[in-house]
């Protein structure tokens, strides 16, 4: 390699290190929680989805939050509004205690690596009490989809899935609704 080349090789490797590039984690240092933004613990607290719930919502499977959103659309009765607002109630509740102890769980694994106070062992039960605590978070917002399957009807179900965007998205029941 000429003398020419290799300054250039060399300088466009630079330019992924040192001053010129700063590090994607920039900025997150000041983070209360640094593993999660405010906005990420705000959501926890309030028990929203987060996503948590795509493989029951892509699949056919509305969530409450989003049937009462459409329920004119959707034109549920009186009965499925109200099993539906007592089926988001309890969803909500539990994710948010979960939320509320998922992030106690982040800030103290923070905590453990602010004070330096992290161990090999500390860190393993940190993260399987996180894990655990992630799982039910999820959980909570999956059952929540599955029960409301038994909610809606077929019909409702696809206009909720053409109503979200989806197109001719399956149904709770795994067939395909066709007008």
């Amino acid at each position: 390699m000429n003398a020419r080349i290799l300054v250039i090789a060399l300088g466009i490797a630079a330019c992924g290190t040192g001053a010129w590039a700063a590090s994607p984690y920039a900025g997150q240092e000041s983070r209360e929680i640094k593993a999660l933004s405010p906005q990420e613990v705000g959501d926890l607290l309030a028990g929203k989805g987060m996503g948590y719930a795509k493989a029951a919502e892509l699949n056919g499977y509305a969530g409450p939050a989003h049937v009462l959103e459409l329920a004119s659309e959707l034109r549920l009765s009186a009965e499925q509004r109200a099993r539906t607002e007592a089926l988001f109630a309890v969803m909500s509740g539990r994710a948010q205690e979960l939320g509320q102890a998922l992030v106690e769980k982040e800030r103290e694994l923070d905590g453990l690596f602010a004070t330096k106070g992290i161990t090999a062992e500390r860190l393993s039960q940190s993260l399987q009490a996180i894990g655990a605590l992630q799982a039910r978070v999820r959980q909570a917002h999956l059952e929540a989809h599955l029960a409301q399957a038994a909610i809606l009807t077929p019909e409702q179900s696809a206009r909720y899935g053409e109503l979200r965007g989806y197109g001719a998205a399956p149904h709770a029941g795994g067939h395909v609704h066709k007008h």
